[in-house]
């Protein structure tokens, strides 16, 4: 119980007792408690501080790590004097090693990040990595949800690649876990990914987000399609509904499709008359009468061409 709970305590139970004439008892109980407060803060004072020894008492025995550590983005902290010895070189992660260096063979001296829980783990790298939009929601991410570490993705000393300290290179690392979405990138029509233009990471946060799929988007998951595909954002003066109730995903396969544009059904006007149709279900207009559907190859696109919208026609024709 904190001093706060225990003062809260202390206030109810003293006002009942003068409530019923006892002060002298009101009294010894206040000196008790000072007394235990004393007591506590002696217990306190008495113990000794952790002592912070330096990366080069590391050195003597982590020769391999410490002379790869000044390749890492970690090895800043060394220069960094505004945290003190706790948030410098070995010691900012592993904790004071003063303990660990007499006695080498106590594993309660020093904080061993092989030998931890993936929920330690996270938790030791977040005291630094927890501001900034990347890092602050890891703990909602579905990476979280399955136990993985930071660990499972980056090696602080021995990272093989420069950017994020990545165990291999990011799309390969991906595929690791996400091995059903990588023959979508192989699909005729497909984002290129294996060709390096983009990232995984731009278009998802690894490490967590507000809404599915960790997309780095907002309630209006689209806004990540739109940094690319800005010419299909508008506003317009008559929108396609769709686009701002179900997404780009109601038409798109967002990894790879075997149709052109990543569309997801081979016939074009199937994907139309999902919607289109004189339903009861669907609050779309319905296809007139005049339209043949009959024509093998005639597509909705060849008189409705603005189907993302429109600033002329509310028929979203050309």
């Amino acid at each position: 119980m904190n001093l706060f709970k225990w003062l809260g305590l202390l206030g109810r139970i003293s006002a009942r007792l003068l409530q019923h004439g006892r002060p002298l008892t009101t009294l010894s109980l206040f000196v008790l408690f000072l007394g235990l407060v004393y007591g506590q803060d002696q217990a306190i004072a008495g113990k000794a501080p952790a002592k912070y020894v330096g990366p080069e008492a590391c050195k003597t025995c982590h020769e391999d790590i410490y002379n790869n550590f000044d390749k890492s983005p970690h090895w800043k902290t060394t220069l960094d004097k505004r945290g003190g010895p706790p948030k410098q070189g070995c010691e900012a992660c592993h904790g004071a090693a003063a303990a660990h260096i007499d006695d080498p063979g106590d594993p309660k001296n020093i904080f061993s990040f092989k030998t931890a829980s993936a929920k330690e783990v996270n938790e030791r790298c977040l005291e630094c990595h927890s501001s900034g939009k990347d890092h602050m929601n890891f703990s909602r991410s579905a990476h979280s949800d399955n136990n993985l570490s930071c660990l499972s993705c980056h090696s602080a000393h021995h990272g093989l690649q420069n950017q994020s300290l990545l165990i291999k290179a990011q799309t390969n690392l991906c595929y690791t876990c996400h091995q059903k979405i990588k023959p979508q990138f192989n699909m005729p029509f497909h984002h290129r990914v294996e060709e390096g233009l983009i990232q995984c990471t731009d278009c998802h946060n690894p490490h967590g987000g507000f809404i599915g799929k960790q997309l780095r988007s907002a309630a209006a998951r689209d806004s990540v399609c739109f940094t690319c595909h800005a010419d299909k954002q508008g506003p317009f003066v008559f929108e396609h509904q769709p686009i701002k109730t179900e997404g780009c995903m109601a038409c798109h396969s967002p990894h790879g499709s075997p149709n052109p544009r990543l569309i997801k059904t081979s016939n074009l006007n199937v994907l139309c008359l999902k919607c289109h149709t004189a339903s009861t279900f669907s609050g779309a207009s319905g296809t007139p009468d005049f339209h043949n559907q009959a024509a093998q190859y005639q597509a909705c696109t060849i008189c409705h061409a603005a189907i993302h919208g429109s600033n002329f026609d509310r028929h979203m024709l050309k």
